[in-house]
């Protein structure tokens, strides 16, 4: 079973989804913060062998509609309680977040632990995420602020799709060069889509007071974990290939690093993993970790 464009009604959007594979424990996955679930495309071929996946665009984002509903975390796992709903998901779910969509899953577990079976945080966004303001960046932090990238969302969002294409110019990875024709495609077009950057605005806005919040709920379920962290001399490498600082990148990177560890005390049965070789997409760099980290999450489960 595939449904590309397969839609649901929540809280008044028609909202995106993607399923492919009929059996084993149903797996959720949350993209990152402007990503396409077709991202994940080999991704969700290889767990679809032996699981159910859903994949969802969050309003904003792909063909999801948005209209004027503040964007922030707890509205996402409202949005993921209605989904498990409507699909009829009887038996907990386990659930894959990256980046953003992994600080929402943070959420969503300490909410309704009972619905969730195991969880894969890639490179997750943490609770703390508001600590590396206090770095001191200067170059990094030259137009890469949350101040910064909201007035930058504000402008793209109020903009046409053909003003988008010439602004952004958006182009594809060299592993997304080899996907079929018709996800290239979509990827080109998820990324000139003015309603994206409406989302992300709201998103950015509301990220840090998340973090705050999640923090304050009752702690974790002891349920298995899974980390998965970039390769952090591998991002150091790339920044300092673009001319970036090298001290600066070492400090941000090392302090991303410390807060991805943090998450592994989540609960007593976690495992963290470094994605060798990986950004901070590593969904994209070594889809292979991600299904082999799910793999595990389904065996200790079965």
């Amino acid at each position: 079973m595939s449904k590309i464009s397969q839609f649901l009604i929540i809280n008044q959007n028609k909202i995106e989804i993607l399923q492919k594979g009929q059996n084993g424990t149903p797996i959720i996955i949350l993209t990152g913060m402007g990503c396409s679930f077709d991202e994940w495309y080999e991704v969700a071929e290889l767990l679809s062998k032996t699981n159910r996946v859903i994949m969802f665009h969050r309003p904003g984002l792909g063909e999801s509609e948005i209209h004027n509903e503040v964007r922030n975390t707890q509205t996402v796992v409202n949005e993921v309680k209605e989904m498990i709903h409507l699909l009829k998901l009887s038996e907990p779910v386990v659930l894959v977040g990256h980046s953003y969509g992994g600080l929402c899953v943070q959420h969503f577990v300490k909410k309704h632990p009972e619905k969730v079976a195991g969880i894969v945080l890639v490179d997750s966004t943490s609770v703390d995420l508001k600590v590396l303001d206090d770095l001191n960046l200067p170059v990094l932090n030259e137009g890469a602020t949350d101040e910064f990238w909201m007035e930058k969302c504000r402008s793209y969002s109020q903009m046409k799709r053909e003003e988008l294409r010439e602004v952004i110019n958006p182009t594809l990875t060299k592993e997304q060069k080899l996907l079929p024709n018709d996800i290239q495609k979509r990827l080109i077009n998820f990324r000139i889509n003015p309603t994206l950057y409406k989302a992300m605005y709201s998103e950015i806005s509301n990220w840090k007071r998340d973090g705050d919040i999640i923090k304050n709920l009752v702690v974790y379920p002891d349920i298995p974990l899974i980390v998965i962290s970039r390769d952090k001399e591998h991002n150091i490498k790339l920044g300092t290939m673009e001319g970036l600082s090298e001290w600066e990148l070492r400090l941000f990177e090392e302090k991303w690093q410390e807060l991805i560890m943090n998450q592994v005390n989540l609960t007593s049965n976690s495992k963290y993993i470094i994605a060798q070789g990986a950004s901070h997409s590593i969904h994209i760099d070594r889809p292979d970790i991600i299904v082999q980290s799910i793999n595990k999450i389904n065996s200790f489960l079965n």
